[in-house]
């Protein structure tokens, strides 16, 4: 082999070696892809030269110095941007381009999420447009997400790509679990700043959120284990007064709206803010009403909003992908 294809094979070596353990991580941290997309087969299959062919014909392109370029300012961005360079290589905003091409008219997808880094933002509007001038329009929405801080101790790890300082996704999993990590990383809105308390995730306390939640369910558990005889024929909603109740009863009925507003805005944190809330009410509850009570109608009154406090919680945690544990 000479040296052109001796440096492909360690590419290729190299770059299975990488994909495979991209897959054990994610299917750790509990993300399974249905389909792992090759950016090479745009090249391989002409997608790259196709697309290219059609931003020309849209009369959205230009050369200049040798390379051609995309007419971004027709679209009222203050720049244009290069298609190909000067040397012939196509650039990675070509790519980009061909790929959700691909994904829009080729496999007939209705609508695209894509989850970028914040420092990604100044290419989505330029992405935007050269699917506008493909007939692809208001089908692509871009979620950015802010760099995340790791704090353990009193102290803010200094992590570098450049040097070498990471942590990587299956680390944190083996350090703290699945669950915190996920409940963790949907804290926050996709755009807010976050540092991850490593101590705090695996604190057995109400200070850690995702403890919270979990021993909520398991209080819950915990209690109708000790019931028996429930009879729903009892229930009446009249009987709960308490201050208590009533804060659990509207969390309980606000759910529906806060899980559509999760989609619609594609913020996740929204569940993972109300499943908080819901689980410091029943706390709330569980210190200042007894469920076990003798007068029969209000026993079975408070089992049934326990019972119902338990399977939004166990909802709630379906939802983020974490467990809804029977006892802790």
């Amino acid at each position: 082999l000479d040296k052109e294809d001796r440096k492909q094979k360690f590419v290729e070596y190299g770059l299975n070696i990488n994909l495979d353990k991209m897959k054990k991580d994610l299917q750790k941290y509990g993300i399974d892809y249905d389909v792992w997309f090759s950016e090479q087969s745009l090249y391989d299959n002409n997608e790259i030269e196709e697309v290219l062919d059609l931003l020309k014909k849209s009369g959205k392109t230009y050369e200049k110095n040798d390379a051609l370029w995309f007419k971004s300012t027709d679209f009222g961005l203050d720049k244009d941007d290069v298609l190909v360079r000067n040397n012939g290589i196509p650039t990675y905003y070509l790519g980009d381009i061909a790929y959700h091409y691909n994904k829009f008219k080729r496999r007939g997808f209705d609508r695209g999420i894509n989850i970028w880094g914040a420092d990604h933002y100044g290419h989505i509007q330029r992405l935007i447009k050269a699917l506008e001038a493909l007939g692809i329009k208001d089908r692509l929405e871009i979620v950015t997400m802010q760099l995340v801080k790791i704090k353990k101790g009193n102290e803010n790890l200094r992590l570098s790509k450049r040097k070498g300082n990471s942590y990587s996704l299956d680390e944190l999993i083996d350090e703290i679990g699945k669950d915190a990590t996920r409940f963790f990383f949907n804290l926050r809105a996709p755009d807010s700043q976050f540092t991850f308390d490593l101590d705090l995730a695996i604190e057995e306390s109400n200070e850690n959120p995702v403890f919270y939640v979990q021993y909520a369910h398991a209080r819950i558990a915990s209690i109708l284990r000790k019931i028996e005889n429930f009879d729903e024929s009892m229930v009446n909603p009249d009987l709960l007064v308490e201050s208590e109740e009533k804060e659990l009863l509207e969390l309980l009925s606000e759910f529906p709206d806060e899980l559509e507003l999760s989609v619609s805005t594609l913020d996740p944190s929204r569940v993972t803010k109300y499943a908080r809330n819901l689980a410091s009410a029943f706390h709330t509850f569980y210190n200042a009403c007894r469920v076990n009570v003798e007068d029969a109608n209000l026993r079975n009154t408070r089992i049934a909003l326990v019972k119902a406090v338990k399977q939004v919680l166990k909802n709630c945690a379906q939802i983020l992908g974490i467990e809804a544990p029977e006892e802790m």
